[in-house]
Parts: C-alpha cells; sequence; structure tokens
C-alpha cells in the first residue's frame, strides 16, 4: 500500500481509521510519500504513520516542500511521485480526492494517477473551511474502537495542531459516523474512486 499526503496529518485525518482496521485484519506494507513538511511538523509526519499502522512495516519519505505552494513547485511534485513510483508496485494508493478544494491536495490527486496508471486509487477526504465534502463512491466501515482511536492518535500524534478551531474529536468522529450511516454502519470512511478496474 501507498500513502500519499501533501502535508503531515492528511493521510491520518483522511484513512486513519482505514489504516487502523487493515492493520487488524492483516499484515502488509505500507509506504508513504509526505509533500510538505520540516522541523517540528516533519517529526509528526514520521512518527505519526507507524501508530496507524501497528505491526507492519512502515516506510515514510517526507520531502519539505512548501505547505500551501505546491502547484508552484509541480517539477519537484511530480519528481517526488516518480522517485516514490520505483521499485514494487503498490496494490492500492490512498491518496486526496481530485475535486478537494486545497490547491495542494488537488495538485497530488491530479498527479498521482499519472505515476500509477494500473493500482486501485482511493481518494480520500478532508474536512476543511471550504467545505467541499461531497459524494463518496466507496466506503470502509470503521468500528467504533478504531473511530475513537483514531482519534486518540490524531491528539497524540500531532500536538502542533491541537490549537486549531477545527481540530476536535466531533469534527473527525461526525464525518465518520455521517459516512458509516450513509453505508449502514455505525462508523465508516468514505472514498472517491474515478476508476476501477474488476479482474475475473
Amino acid at each position: 500500500m501507498l500513502c500519499v499526503g501533501a502535508h503531515p496529518d492528511d493521510i491520518e485525518i483522511g484513512c486513519g481509521g482505514t489504516l487502523l482496521t487493515l492493520a487488524a485484519a492483516r499484515a502488509f506494507d505500507v509506504r508513504a510519500v509526505i509533500m510538505t513538511g520540516d522541523g517540528k511538523r516533519r517529526d509528526e509526519a514520521l512518527h505519526a504513520l507507524p501508530s496507524f499502522c501497528p505491526g507492519m512495516d512502515v516506510d515514510v519519505k517526507v520531502c519539505g516542500l512548501p505547505d500551501g505552494r505546491l502547484p508552484a513547485h509541480w517539477d519537484a511534485t511530480k519528481q517526488a511521485l516518480e522517485d516514490a513510483g520505483t521499485g514494487d508496485q503498490p496494490d492500492v494508493i490512498l491518496a486526496p480526492r481530485n475535486d478537494d478544494a486545497h490547491q495542494d491536495h488537488r495538485l497530488l490527486a491530479d498527479l498521482v494517477p499519472t505515476v500509477w496508471r494500473d493500482a486501485l486509487i482511493l481518494g480520500y477526504e478532508i474536512p476543511k473551511w471550504d467545505g467541499d465534502l461531497g459524494r463518496v463512491t466507496h466506503y470502509v466501515p470503521v468500528v467504533p474502537d478504531n473511530a475513537r482511536r483514531k482519534v486518540e492518535l490524531l491528539d497524540h500524534c500531532f500536538p502542533s495542531q491541537r490549537h486549531r478551531d477545527w481540530w476536535t474529536a466531533e469534527t473527525f468522529l461526525s464525518l465518520m459516523r455521517m459516512r458509516g450511516m450513509e453505508c449502514r454502519h455505525h462508523f465508516a470512511e468514505g472514498f472517491l474512486v474515478n476508476k476501477a478496474v474488476l479482474t475475473i
């Protein structure tokens, strides 16, 4: 599995419950590439993902590009993805959805399918001021213990973000509750899939 994030905490906010669910079900390798982050934010990024993937082999690369400026660093962003594309090809990629209102997220969503053309790409969603939540096409049910664990780990792993007015347990749990209701589970995470191949 490959996880792609524009910022430290994107992956964990967007699909932390899914990672906890998968970790409980089976063991596999997880690679992650995160485009921005330096100093404390870089340290948070390096240490957070292994907490969401207990028992798995996790490799995290933080590229240190400027936050909020990825479109101006198109070449470096594309190269970072190309570099991550060398070696074993992922079966599943978790990345931002392509209708995300944040310019950094949207650029990654546009570039990821140009690097990995054969993998299943699940576009995760991130709540934000822009109010860009839309329909999803796929759901991963998350048991209540894992939903609560996701919120606990977000607070523990990203102390630099706790002062933000939107960074609350209610924000994260309410989105998972809404997606859970949509798929007849208590909690779930939703994903947008633009293309999927069914092999028979």
